[in-house]
């Protein structure tokens, strides 16, 4: 959590820093913002690995099959890098084109999710045989 209050503390002070900046030239605030986004981008990841890990353990003591946890891992990747793509267009002023990177990251979402749709219609089928 401590980590989560220093970041943030970093971000604030690298959007001030950057309004200093952008009076002076457009192009140190945005190596600023760069690289504050990257090192925020870093801090992530170490906590990302951490979740990896434990999902990778339930998967070995839950028999789960190793292609659904990839496939959940692919969704929830596509969803932040889609997100950050969005976050992106819209503060440089392209909202359509985050629109419609949200449908098409939808769209691939549920496209990558329909063996896990297949799945569950055949357990649910063998369940209702079963009444």
């Amino acid at each position: 959590m401590d980590v989560f209050f220093k970041a943030t503390a970093g971000v604030l002070l690298a959007i001030i820093i950057s309004m200093v900046l952008s009076r002076q030239g457009k192009d140190f605030s945005l190596l600023l913002v760069l690289c504050v986004c990257s090192m925020v981008a870093a801090v992530a990841l170490s906590y990302f690995q951490e979740i990896f890990a434990f999902i990778q353990s339930l998967e070995s003591l839950g028999n789960l099959n190793h292609n659904f946890v990839g496939i959940l891992f692919k969704a929830v990747g596509i969803g932040i890098l889609s997100e950050i793509t969005i976050l992106i267009c819209t503060d440089s002023g392209n909202s359509a084109l985050g629109k419609a990177i949200q449908i098409l990251s939808t769209a691939i979402i549920l496209w990558i999710c329909i063996p896990l749709f297949t799945q569950l219609m055949d357990l649910v089928k063998t369940i209702l045989s079963n009444l």
